[in-house]
């Protein structure tokens, strides 16, 4: 099948389509699914795409979910499938993510050695942010309308071997806040300070003192993030501007630690501004959860990748600061998040460099075969 999923991973990436606008990826996975034999319900959530595959009589079920958005990126790969659509690009591999369980679909569908059913998600918006394709099939019925018992996913993984799999149980990917700050204070000529309060001097502080809850309040055991990532005040030297912008990203990956986290910026910003007679709004954004993989499916997974690959080309992932939308699917079902090699080589992923392994193909929809067979293993 390597020839046949090469050419199905360069049409998408050739035909990208963003978050909330999947129409046509979403219906070329469609028509294939249908083509295959399942029973393909679409517009799931948005443009999600499930389908279900029985065979024999067993009431067990495995979900296996795969994303197919792409990024607001500009190209500059080179290769002769290049997006064909200015402006966007599958530079998260969601185009691989997509293809290697649609190698998987077929392959299931014509060879039936499984006793249950197989349910396939497609899922848009994974790079949303927020409000994400993840919630919304989950709002429009996912787990009631398509019963299952645990649900896998996996994302390719530049730096590591073209088809090595990483696992890891317990957290593996970051939650992900955002914090939008706007300190209000009182404007007025540069000339005459005394006569305003300067916000641009509060923020400055307002960033140092931000630096330290990771160092002072987060266990030194625990891994958090806090990134003052834009600040904007002002537009000419000679004014003193009436109010200055923060904002924030804010990662970890333990609840407790989220929930610290906010507790302490809210209360060391709150603090900060008043002790400079400025006043502030603080919009606290909650993103994607920690992504915690369950441990019984995670070790199960494990062990068909090493059936599948051998032992010696699959390893334990790191911790992940990035986030997923993975994570709601795993607040509600057992599973387990794998990572995919895609190359010591590869560009990062979102970079306009990026490109998906083809190499990694076969073994990606190997992986969801063998495991939707050893899942729903008849007597």
């Amino acid at each position: 099948m390597e020839a046949d999923l090469k050419a199905t991973r360069q049409y998408l990436h050739a035909n990208p389509e963003l978050s909330f606008q999947e129409t046509e990826t979403a219906r070329y996975i469609a028509e294939k699914l249908e083509g295959f034999g399942y029973e393909v319900t679409r517009n799931v959530g948005g443009h999600g795409v499930v389908a279900r595959l029985t065979a024999g009589t067993s009431k067990r079920g495995i979900a296996i979910r795969a994303d197919i958005d792409a990024l607001p990126i500009t190209e500059q790969t080179g290769v002769a499938y290049a997006s064909t659509v200015p402006g966007k690009m599958h530079a998260c591999g969601h185009d691989g993510h997509t293809t290697v369980l649609l190698g998987a679909a077929e392959y299931l569908a014509r060879t039936r050695r499984f006793d249950g059913t197989v349910t396939l998600i497609f899922q848009p918006a994974e790079e949303a942010g927020k409000n994400s394709g993840a919630q919304a099939m989950i709002a429009d019925g996912l787990f009631e309308r398509f019963p299952f018992d645990a649900i896998f996913g996996l994302h390719n993984h530049p730096g590591a071997p073209e088809g090595a799999i990483l696992t890891r149980s317990g957290p593996i990917m970051a939650s992900s806040d955002t914090v939008n700050i706007t300190i209000h204070g009182k404007g007025g000529h540069a000339s005459r300070p005394h006569l305003t309060i300067d916000p641009v001097v509060v923020a400055c502080n307002l960033v140092v003192a931000l630096q330290t809850i990771v160092s002072r309040n987060v266990d030194p055991t625990q891994t958090a993030v806090l990134t003052v990532g834009t600040i904007h005040a002002g537009e000419a030297v000679n004014v003193i501007p009436p109010f200055a912008k923060l904002a924030l990203s804010v990662r970890c990956f333990e609840p407790k630690i989220r929930a610290l986290l906010q507790e302490r910026i809210v209360k060391l910003t709150n603090s900060i501004v008043e002790g400079f007679d400025a006043t502030v709004e603080i919009d606290y954004e909650h993103g994607y959860p920690v992504v915690v993989n369950s441990e019984a499916e995670t070790a199960f997974a494990r062990t068909v990748a090493e059936e599948l690959i051998g032992a010696e080309n699959v390893s334990t992932c790191h911790l992940i600061p990035g986030s997923e939308d993975f994570a709601y699917f795993l607040e509600h079902k057992p599973g387990s998040f794998l990572r995919l090699g895609n190359g010591m080589n590869s560009a990062i992923l979102h970079s306009p460099k990026y490109d998906f392994a083809d190499a990694a193909l076969t073994t990606g929809a190997a992986l969801w075969a063998r495991l939707a067979e050893r899942y729903l293993q008849g007597e």
